[in-house]
């Protein structure tokens, strides 16, 4: 019973709650730039380098075997994938980085100045009295 109470209390975290929105943010993050490389960023790139659609660039290993699809190895994919990966690294490099010159804008901020103490309230009171004879 005790080990149930603990994951209740591991899965309720608030921290815990942040970081499965920021996974599910992250997914759906992932296919928005993947979407974005192979419909907008990728055909015109490819047209400019000669028509080359970079999924299609593989090298076929040996002879093909009668029947069978030939082997090969589909470095176009994975050109395709290190492009996504830098698009996403840079895209998360630059919130990151707006976050954190938000958070020091903050601390540079002046702070509000502190409650006067009790002995400054009573000061200001008998300054006031004095003033209104």
């Amino acid at each position: 019973m005790k080990m149930i109470q603990e994951f209740r209390d591991f899965a309720v975290k608030g921290n815990m709650i942040d970081m499965a929105v920021g996974i599910i943010v992250g997914a759906a993050f992932g296919k928005l730039v993947t979407s974005l490389v192979n419909d907008i960023i990728m055909p015109p790139l490819g047209q400019v380098i000669g028509g080359v659609n970079f999924t299609d660039l593989k090298l076929t290993v040996g002879s093909p075997i009668e029947g069978r699809d030939p082997v090969t190895i589909n470095y176009g994919n994975f050109l395709q994938v290190a492009f996504d990966f830098l698009i996403v690294a840079w895209a998360i490099f630059m919130v990151v980085k707006m976050l954190n010159r938000l958070k020091r804008k903050a601390a540079e901020a002046p702070a509000a100045p502190a409650a006067p103490t009790t002995d400054q309230v009573l000061l200001t009171e008998i300054r006031d009295l004095l003033k209104s004879r």
